[in-house]
């Protein structure tokens, strides 16, 4: 009788143990269930994206960890290179162009340098990308203001001016718009014919930011080329715009020296003209300069002379030839 209670009372005590292990290994458990997902560590921080079709930004919240300036700024820029959680976003920096180093000055300047594919980027996409890129760096401990440089050369707006330090709120329009309103406008271009010895003008809707000064607007659409049939274009595709400026009635238009290299059938007359008559067609402009790599002392295909000033010519128009 002795052998059996003692039996019993070893049971008894092994039930007792497994039960008091199931209450701890419970207890241990119940924390991590009742808590959910673990909490994001480090500093939360407005990461700015493009939305797929380029026409505005829209933020995602990342966290960073790390509460030392150049290791928030390194994050920043890695969280805007990944792919957003939105699918209708995208990354606003490393797919057209990268960021080749950074650094910060006195005064809470951080100098940001990126490579000269930035400059490939289209004017509209031009301004959404630096916001995004001034908007989420801004926020990093100690930082004022952006400065940003194009292969180390500063970077210049639609204008050719130099653009300084810009801060967050930079990109807010006169009407207190946001940068992402556009608007819509109809250009007047002029292209060349079929036989490239005459221009046909067509009216082509644009949906623009007007933080794009028109003239840019124009010289890059001409650049570009037209997209409907009937008219042709007349400058080279490879050519980049340096700069467009406009004083006193002026337009000056600065090429690189890809404009020298025709690839078309087209008079010489109607590569100037198409460029004069639609920049004319603005109501700020009265005369066209053009300009190669900042020379004017060059003779375009040995009939036009860069150093004079062109105006409205209309007699290379041909009529009946127009297209809406």
């Amino acid at each position: 009788m002795k052998d059996t209670s003692n039996r019993k009372k070893d049971a008894s005590n092994k039930k007792s143990a497994w039960a008091a292990s199931m209450l701890l290994l419970f207890c241990l458990v119940l924390p991590a269930c009742s808590t959910g997902a673990a909490e994001p560590e480090g500093t939360a921080f407005d990461i700015y994206y493009l939305n797929r079709e380029e026409t505005k930004i829209a933020k995602e919240v990342h966290y960073i960890d790390s509460g030392e300036q150049s290791g928030q700024i390194a994050g920043l820029l890695e969280a805007m290179e990944a792919v957003p959680e939105d699918v209708s976003l995208k990354s606003s920096v490393g797919n057209s162009f990268q960021v080749t180093g950074f650094r910060v000055e006195e005064g809470g300047q951080l100098d940001l340098d990126v490579d000269e594919s930035y400059r490939k980027l289209a004017p509209t996409t031009e301004v959404l990308v630096r916001a995004a890129l001034v908007r989420t760096l801004s926020q990093a401990e100690g930082i004022n203001h952006v400065l940003m440089t194009v292969g180390g050369q500063p970077l210049a707006d639609s204008t050719g001016t130099a653009i300084g330090p810009m801060t967050a709120d930079a990109f807010i329009d006169n009407a207190g718009k946001e940068i992402n309103s556009y608007e819509m406008v109809k250009l007047k271009l002029f292209f060349a014919n079929e036989a490239g010895d005459g221009l046909v003008e067509i009216v082509k809707p644009v949906e623009y930011n007007s933080n794009i000064s028109m003239e840019k607007l124009v010289v890059e659409y001409l650049v570009k080329g037209p997209d409907i049939d009937g008219v042709y274009p007349v400058i080279n595709p490879g050519t980049k715009i340096l700069s467009v400026t406009v004083k006193d009635g002026i337009c000056y238009v600065n090429f690189d020296e890809n404009f020298m290299t025709q690839l078309y059938n087209v008079t010489a007359d109607v590569v100037i003209y198409s460029i004069a008559n639609s920049l004319v067609e603005l109501p700020n402009v009265n005369k066209v300069q053009i300009a190669v790599n900042g020379k004017t002392d060059i003779v375009y295909r040995e009939t036009f002379n860069l150093s004079n000033l062109y105006e409205r010519n209309l007699d290379l128009v041909k009529t009946g030839e127009n297209v809406e």
